[in-house]
């Protein structure tokens, strides 16, 4: 039962097996076709458990009539019970959609689905329960979202309500057991077990309320209620721990949909709501409260705008309401009331995330745009305008920032820096700036910025001169100061300090540098990633929310804990820890939220045919095993920042996560495909460590230290990985039997060719150029890119080397290992990678020649969220 996958044209009874459709600990599910009413039905096959026990099975027939009584338009409908050939089977309705577990995959849904698909679940469960039926299994993973609304799923193993005095029904534990002895039963779905159920006391509809209180606060926070490292102190959790507040997690919460979720998750079920029909009627209250009870109405309805509207129609509304918006904004000196709209890029581009910039008047946006032709040029455009404006010779362009006039705009490109009229004028170079990390301007023409990916900031003067450090890396170490903001005063900025390792005096953090000398002051430890100053408040991302924390530009302290600042989750780029956000002093904040991030992971033929992508969001670091069956990636569960290593059957669409720690990221394929290696960080810690790619042990770690990223394994099994202990990166090489370490070359992005005699990587001192040499004797190197080029990749017969060139075409040089020389660089295609350089193996070559690129999708239109008066958010806090 349950043990033989079932072939398409297999007949079960009148059912005719068409597809697979998943699979589980409580069986298997197929597509098939009823014959006698030519419909499309869903068929379960049931686990060998319980179909070997004969009172087993007569209880099932029993309960199984019961429950195929529940007639309601959100429970999946259960249309027959079968037995064949020593197999049970239920005929199920065929639902077309996704399961809530797999929509919360892709972010966070808006409050207005998360109170309508409650508010039907919630039903439901009160018809089931009318009828004498607990489900027992209440999770995200039972619940469909289609387009008619929310499904509840598998009633078929549900138990009806009986006396105590019963025997246990098909599907009830061990009596009286522990959590701990019945992993057979409770795995995957422990997480949404009520406190009686955990102590295997008899159930009641009370129980299943408790599970839809931890459901709807995932549905809302992103976090599980009660979370653990193993089911021991899940169990814990759930009997004797209190889930974080949710007003805390999601201050936009209405304060009575918040009390709702509390009291279902009461420990003591007489302290929870004693119905469903209760619970309903506190949802429609509220839903029929608006505003009353602490929701925005307008908020809900403009998360909907897009929805409801065509494109046009939502533009030309979304800028007139920025318009009124900024005229109130700037009109009016007193508090106002915050006001959500969208601005969606030019016509055939993107916006590349992480690169606009508000003016300081707050009037006008800066921004890159991925072009049809999938260069990257800037953008200017008046928030109350309908369009946008192209700046000329600004291609390659990133990480803009505003002069304080409002009418120039710094940017780098092409390894300068570079200053931009924002009308149109001309473009002016200022100095070099091999791989800039951000600037900003001050009053007096004072420019300070980050030129590289390593190293201090710098000062020049905007009229062009000399560059001079105002700030101070310790000896032997691989720092960053980066993403640097001017404070009012024009003469202090916060910046961002990363990359520190355990030597270093101070480590990783907020800082303020000083025009004056480059001595500074820590502001915080505990933010990391880019910090702007605005309202009176430094602004950054923690654990993807945006938060404001007062702040006194004076005396370069925080004044008070930080608040987060609405519902949207941000996210952070792997590499460089920065976030999609900026604002203006007057109220006016730009950001691109997680649900709006538009990258996907997507395979492209050997001529650039688009082919697929992998479905859902928020995949990162595609590494294909070596026979090209499976896929190791970073992937972001939760969507609140946490990324952990999965393994994905590329056959099967089946996707198993390999870490538990939330803080993983880079996988890297053992040479025999046995195991992935990645890095993981903990508070300024860096781990390489590695794990069974079948998931049949417990990663072990290899290296600890400061900042490493893994490479490539060698064919005598060391391991080539960047590190940063002691200035920008160096290749090392890790021997894992006795942790010794030897550097090979200062570079980065290292890769052997196949037979592992040859060696890619970046060349120093810019890490510009792609180049090989010989592995492991030495040997001049051979410079394979011409004009810039990253992430280099061989094929797998080594008779080619990939690159990413600056303006994104995907290169190939033609190699010779006799001759010991590469052909002049050829274009493959042009991608639309999310970025051509430093983000680290964002691509990879599959065994039949065809490519695997994290890419923004050629028909996006993602937009950017625009918050006009976010500062009112903010009083009485």
């Amino acid at each position: 039962c349950a043990t033989v996958a079932l072939t398409s044209g297999t007949r079960l009874g009148p059912y005719e097996i068409v597809s697979p459709l998943g699979a589980g600990g409580m069986g298997e599910v197929y597509r098939a076709r009823d014959t006698r009413l030519d419909r499309s039905v869903a068929i379960k096959i049931l686990p060998a458990h319980l179909c070997s026990d004969p009172l087993r099975k007569q209880r099932f027939e029993r309960e199984a009539k019961v429950i195929s009584s529940l007639n309601h338009p959100h429970i999946c409908v259960l249309h027959d019970v079968g037995h064949q050939d020593g197999m049970d089977y239920l005929v199920m309705e065929c639902i077309e959609g996704e399961t809530l577990a797999k929509r919360m995959e892709r972010g966070l849904l808006p409050l207005e689905q998360v109170v309508k698909f409650g508010m039907q679940i919630t039903d439901a469960l009160d018809k089931a329960h009318r009828s004498g039926v607990v489900h027992r299994d209440l999770k995200p993973a039972n619940i469909m979202l289609t387009p008619t609304g929310a499904k509840l799923l598998d009633f078929g193993l549900a138990k009806p309500t009986i006396p105590n005095s019963s025997a246990a029904t098909l599907t009830a534990a061990t009596t009286h057991s522990t959590p701990v002895t019945e992993q057979g039963t409770i795995i995957g779905t422990f997480q949404y077990m009520s406190p009686e159920q955990v102590e295997g006391k008899d159930l009641d509809g009370r129980s299943d309320i408790f599970s839809l209180g931890a459901v709807l606060y995932e549905m809302l926070t992103g976090r599980q209620a009660f979370e653990g490292k193993s089911q021991l102190s899940v169990a814990s959790a759930i009997l004797e721990k209190e889930p974080e507040s949710i007003s805390r997690l999601k201050p936009m919460t209405p304060p009575a949909l918040d009390h709702a979720i509390r009291s279902c998750l009461a420990k003591d079920r007489e302290e929870r709501w004693q119905t469903a029909r209760d619970l309903v009627l506190e949802l429609k209250w509220i839903t029929e409260a608006g505003s009353q009870v602490g929701v925005s109405a307008p908020m809900v309805s403009q998360r909907k705008l897009r929805e409801r509207l065509a494109w046009t129609a939502a533009t030309v509304l979304a800028l007139a309401t920025i318009a009124l918006a900024i005229g109130f904004v700037l009109r009016t000196p007193h508090s106002v009331q915050m006001v959500r709209s969208s601005l969606l890029p030019p016509q055939g581009s993107s916006f590349l995330p992480d690169n606009f910039a508000t003016s300081p008047d707050g009037t006008r946006l800066a921004f890159v745009a991925v072009g049809p032709d999938s260069k990257n040029t800037l953008w200017v455009r008046a928030l109350s305008s309908s369009s946008a404006q192209q700046l000329n010779g600004t291609e390659d362009a990133s990480f803009p920032f505003w002069s304080p006039d409002n009418q120039r705009i710094g940017f780098f490109a092409e390894g300068k820096l570079k200053i931009a009229d924002s009308g149109g004028g001309t473009v002016q170079i200022l100095c070099e700036a091999p791989v800039g990390r951000g600037g900003t301007w001050n009053r007096g023409g004072t420019i300070v910025f980050a030129p590289n990916v390593a190293g201090p900031l710098y000062r020049v003067s905007s009229a062009g001169g000399a560059l001079v450090p105002v700030t101070a890396i310790p000896s032997q170490s691989g720092q960053a100061h980066r993403f640097p903001y001017f404070l009012p005063d024009g003469k202090h900025f916060v910046y961002f300090v990363d990359w520190s390792n355990s030597t270093d005096p101070v480590g990783d953090g907020i800082y303020a540098g000083s025009l004056d000398s480059t001595s500074s002051k820590r502001i915080s430890s505990e933010i990391t990633g880019n910090v702007i100053y605005a309202s009176g408040h430094l602004l950054f991302v923690r654990d993807r929310r945006l938060m404001a924390q007062p702040f006194d530009p004076a005396r370069l302290e925080t004044m008070g804990p930080p608040v987060p600042l609405g519902e949207q989750e941000l996210e952070k780029d792997t590499a460089f820890s920065r976030s999609s956000f900026s604002s203006s002093d007057n109220g006016m904040l730009v950001l691109q939220s997680t649900a709006d991030a538009p990258s996907r992971l997507i395979w492209f033929d050997a001529n650039g045919k688009e082919l697929g992508q992998l479905p859902g969001a928020g995949y990162r670091d595609p590494r294909i095993s070596p026979d090209g069956r499976f896929l190791a990636i970073s992937s972001d569960d939760f969507g609140n920042g946490r990324r952990f290593i999965r393994f994905v059957d590329l056959a099967r669409g089946v996707s198993t996560r390999l870490t538990d720690a939330g803080n993983e990221e880079m996988p890297l394929w053992s040479r025999d495909g046995k195991q992935i290696t990645y890095v993981s960080v903990a508070a300024n810690s860096y781990s390489l460590a590695q794990v069974p790619a079948d998931g049949s042990g417990p990663p072990q770690v290899l290296l600890q230290g400061a900042k490493m990223i893994p490479n490539d394994w060698t064919p005598d099994g060391r391991l080539v990985f960047m590190h940063f202990a002691t200035g920008p990166a160096d290749l090392t090489l890790l021997s894992p039997g006795d942790r010794q370490t030897t550097v090979i070359a200062p570079g980065a992005e290292a890769q052997f060719s196949p037979d592992g005699r040859w060696i890619t990587f970046l060349g120093a001192p810019n890490f510009a150029e792609v180049i090989v040499q010989p592995f492991p004797s030495p040997g001049s190197h051979i410079q394979v890119s011409i004009a810039g080029g990253a992430q280099p990749r061989w094929s797998r017969d080594g008779r080619q080397i990939f690159y990413i060139a600056p303006d994104k075409k995907l290169m190939a040089v033609s190699f010779d290992p006799q001759k010991k020389s590469v052909s002049a660089p050829r274009m493959v295609f042009q991608t639309r990678i999310i970025a051509p350089s430093f983000v680290l193996f964002q691509y990879d070559v599959a065994p039949d020649g065809r490519f695997l690129i994290n890419s923004l999708p050629s028909n996006t239109s993602s937009p950017l969220t625009v918050l006009t008066g976010w500062n009112a958010l903010l009083q009485g806090r």
